[in-house]
């Protein structure tokens, strides 16, 4: 007797093929049979016909490393079909952990955790499973965690001595599971990274076979040279690369999409294995500190509050930002009526308000100035939303054959950007069935197949006997977003074999797992 048999559903496989009809049979946490038979005896019988019934969804880069320990039924994930996440994105990250300074790199990004009882990925993945996992979690080593581990003061270029301890700590955690490597060069402490340092990093990395994702140095200005520098260092190194979210950031440096695009192509072509992922909307959401200079973020927290109240220092810091020179200044390209403080600490009053309207209530004549009053009163979470690129960017590089699916979920503020929640709705109503950019089979492929053959996840992904059985089953004609952060549509989310939601609702049970590769 089987455990679950979904029945008449249109099965869009995530390996590309045609859609097709047929019935699939669970048995324990795996596929035991896909048959275009009848398929009788099973404890649950499930009837899909007129759904679709493809792969449970993948995010190849979310940053969900503590929502897995504040929610053992991961509701936001669940809730848009997706199975199985990929954390530790942008070198943000929470292991090896041995150094409390950590917590204060990632918790713009990450949230806050009171209980660090972990010191790397195979005491963390025991602390959660133990817990209890909504979904399934992979996970990438995080440049900051290994600079905030192998250095007192991470916030400067590393020595030969700490470099090596670098590497030393990259490799422990490879060969105990993690999926591959992470940085974001945008951030600090990873902005302070020499070549060498990244060189020998990355070469550990393709030792093992594994992955490297990159934030690389400047998505706005210098975005080209910017990527060409991981490219290099990519083929120097013969890591296979994965560059996160890519975009151009600021309307003058929307021309820069075709570029960037035929760089990767041009790099491939020589034997760089080198791939690319994208949320689906035109706006991110990131740390409002990350708007500072490199110089300030070699700062402690206090020490850049203390800047920020010094009008000598602030009038400095002001020309820094309008005439960057070498680094990603993200304000002078999208301007302060197009950047939002999603969620402050210190400063709630002005939560969902750009940096205009925030200098017009606190009656400044700056946007910048009304930055750095927020930043040097802040003493917690700053959060922010900006819009970084044009419709017609996003759908060039959406439909370039080399990008997959990812959320870039931030789950740190009560309000987050609404990619955290709706990623994948988003996606499938405005993207492919409406304006069919892509295929459903295509999308699927990406959203599922691909992204495991890129994180070398080899036992689920597709629909295919023998492979773990998690499945996304949904309503093509019913998919919404929900203004309670949940989605409408999804008529069943199976992980590992057991039914983790129904009818758009959490089943409270906790069948996710720590993957190891």
């Amino acid at each position: 007797m089987y455990d679950v048999i979904l029945k008449n559903g249109l099965l869009v496989d995530g390996k590309g093929g045609k859609p097709y009809k047929a019935n699939i049979a669970v048995f324990s946490d795996s596929i035991a049979l896909i048959t275009d038979k009848e398929i009788s005896r099973a404890r649950t019988v499930v009837d899909c016909s007129g759904l679709i019934v493809a792969p449970g969804f993948m995010d190849s880069h979310t940053h969900s490393d503590f929502l897995v320990l504040k929610d053992p039924y991961a509701t936001p994930r669940l809730s848009q079909g997706i199975t199985t996440d990929v954390s530790g994105n942008c070198g943000i990250g929470v292991f090896p952990y041995s150094r409390p300074i950590l917590k204060d790199f990632v918790k713009d990004v990450l949230g806050e955790w009171d209980d660090w009882s972990w010191k790397d990925f195979s005491t963390f993945a025991s602390y959660a499973e133990k817990r209890g996992l909504g979904c399934n979690e992979l996970f990438l080593v995080s440049h900051t965690a290994l600079r905030a581990a192998a250095m007192e003061n991470p916030l400067r270029e590393a020595t030969e001595e700490e470099i090596d301890l670098m590497c030393s700590l990259l490799a422990r955690e490879l060969d105990s599971g993690a999926a591959g490597f992470s940085s974001g060069l945008y951030y600090a402490p990873c902005v302070f990274a020499s070549p060498f340092e990244l060189l020998s990093l990355l070469k550990v990395t393709a030792s093992r076979g594994k992955i490297f994702s990159v934030h690389h140095r400047s998505e706005g200005n210098g975005c080209t040279e910017s990527l060409r520098e991981v490219l290099s260092l990519a083929e120097e190194s013969g890591v296979k690369m994965e560059v996160s979210h890519l975009k151009a950031i600021g309307k003058k440096n929307q021309k820069e999409v075709d570029v960037m695009l035929s760089d990767i192509e041009e790099y491939r072509a020589r034997g760089v294995d080198v791939t690319f992922d994208q949320y689906p909307y035109t706006f991110g959401s990131t740390s409002l500190f990350s708007l500072l200079p490199p110089r300030v973020l070699g700062f402690s927290r206090l020490e850049q509050r203390m800047a920020l109240s010094l009008e000598s220092e602030r009038k400095v810091i002001k020309e820094e930002i309008m005439a960057s020179d070498g680094w990603d200044s993200i304000y002078p390209l999208v301007g302060g009526e197009n950047i939002r403080a999603l969620y402050l600490t210190s400063h709630p009053e002005f939560n969902g308000k750009t940096l205009e309207e925030i200098k017009d209530e606190m009656g400044l004549s700056d946007p910048l100035d009304a930055l750095f009053d927020v930043l040097k009163d802040e003493t917690g979470l700053a959060v922010m939303t900006d819009v970084t690129e044009t419709e017609e960017s996003l759908e060039k590089i959406m439909k370039h054959p080399l990008m997959c699916f990812g959320t870039d979920s931030l789950y740190s503020s009560p309000v987050p950007h609404p990619r955290s929640f709706h990623s994948t709705v988003h996606f499938l109503k405005e993207y492919v069935f409406e304006k069919k950019l892509l295929t459903l089979e295509e999308a699927i492929r990406r959203m599922t197949g691909e992204i495991a053959r890129r994180f070398g996840i080899h036992d689920r992904g597709v629909l295919e006997e023998g492979k773990r059985a998690d499945i996304t089953v949904f309503s093509p004609s019913e998919l919404s977003e929900g203004e309670d952060g949940r989605n409408r549509g999804f008529r069943l989310v199976m992980v590992n074999g057991k039914i983790a939601l129904k009818d758009d609702r959490v089943t409270e049970i906790s069948e996710g797992r720590i993957l190891r590769v």
